[in-house]
C-alpha cells in the first residue's frame, strides 16, 4: 500500500492520465471520472506496476479502437460515436481488476502478492485480447460463428475471424510479457516467470472465446448486455487462473 509522497504522486498521476484519456477522446468525460476513481484505488493499494499495466491496456485499446476509424464508422461497427469508450465499457473492464487490487492490497489482505499479480494480469489479458480481437476482427473480410461455423457479418456477436483470433493472441501474450516485466522491474512477487506468461496468455485468450460464445448465445438474444458479456468473459479468465494457482500449489 502506498503512503506519503508516493501515494500523492500515484493519485496525481492517475488523475492526469484520466484527464489525458478524456482529452484524447479515448474516454467520455464520465468514463474518465470512473476510471480515475478506480485507478486511484488500484495505485494506492497495490502500487505503480499495476497502474502502469492498466494504463498500457487503456492506451493500446484506444489505439486499436482508432485504427481505421472512418472505415469502422462507415460499417457502423465503431465504439461509441468516434471510438470513445463510455462508462459501461470502463466499468465492465475495471471492476474485477479493482476487486483483485483490494483483495491483495488491504491490511491483512486475503491474496498474497504472487496470486494478486497473476490474477490482475489475467483480467487485463482478457481485456486486451477481447479488444484487439474486436477492433481488428471487424475489419476482416469474413467472419464465422464460433459455435456453428456459419458465415456471419464481421462485428456480429459470436463471430470470429482469423485476423481477430490472431490479434486476440497478440493482446493476451503482450499483456503477459509486459506485465511480467513491470512486476519484476518494481520488485513485485509473481509465480514462476514461465508459468506466469503461459498462464496469463492462455487464460486471456480463452476468456475472449468465452466472451464470443456468450455473445452469440445470450447477447444476440438480448439476455446479456455487451458490458455483462465482457464482465463474465473476464471473470472466466480470472477463474481459470485461480485453478492454475491451485494446481501448482500456490496459496492465495
Amino acid at each position: 500500500m502506498l503512503t506519503g509522497w508516493f501515494a500523492l504522486i500515484g493519485v496525481v498521476a492517475t488523475i492526469l492520465l484520466a484527464l489525458g484519456a478524456v482529452a484524447a477522446r479515448a474516454l467520455t468525460p464520465w468514463a474518465g471520472v470512473v476510471s480515475a476513481v478506480f485507478g486511484v484505488v488500484i495505485v494506492l493499494l497495490v502500487g505503480f506496476p499495476y497502474l502502469a499495466l492498466l494504463v498500457l491496456f487503456v492506451a493500446s485499446s484506444s489505439l486499436a479502437t482508432r485504427y481505421r476509424i472512418q472505415e469502422k464508422k462507415q460499417k457502423h461497427v465503431q465504439e461509441g460515436r468516434s471510438g470513445e469508450r463510455g462508462v459501461s465499457n470502463v466499468v465492465a473492464h475495471i471492476l474485477i481488476p479493482t476487486a483483485i487490487a483490494v483483495a491483495g492490497g488491504v491490511p491483512s489482505a486475503p491474496l498474497h502478492s504472487p496470486a494478486t499479480s497473476l490474477l490482475f494480469a489475467s483480467a487485463l489479458a482478457f481485456g486486451a485480447s477481447d479488444t484487439m480481437a474486436s477492433e481488428f476482427g471487424v475489419l476482416a473480410g469474413r467472419a464465422r460463428s464460433i459455435l456453428s461455423g456459419a458465415e456471419v457479418p464481421p462485428g456480429t456477436n459470436g463471430g470470429v475471424s482469423r485476423v481477430g483470433q490472431l490479434f486476440a493472441w497478440v493482446g493476451s501474450v503482450t499483456t503477459a510479457v509486459v506485465g511480467l516485466a513491470l512486476f519484476q522491474a518494481f520488485g513485485t512477487a509473481t509465480i514462476n516467470p514461465v508459468a506466469f506468461v503461459l498462464t496469463v496468455s492462455v487464460v486471456g485468450f480463452i476468456g475472449c472465446q468465452v466472451d464470443s460464445v456468450l455473445g452469440e448465445l445470450f447477447e444476440n438474444r438480448g439476455l446479456l448486455s455487451k458490458g455483462s458479456t465482457n464482465f463474465l468473459g473476464m471473470l472466466s479468465a480470472v477463474g481459470l487462473s485461480l485453478l492454475v494457482l491451485k494446481a501448482i500449489g500456490v496459496g492465495l
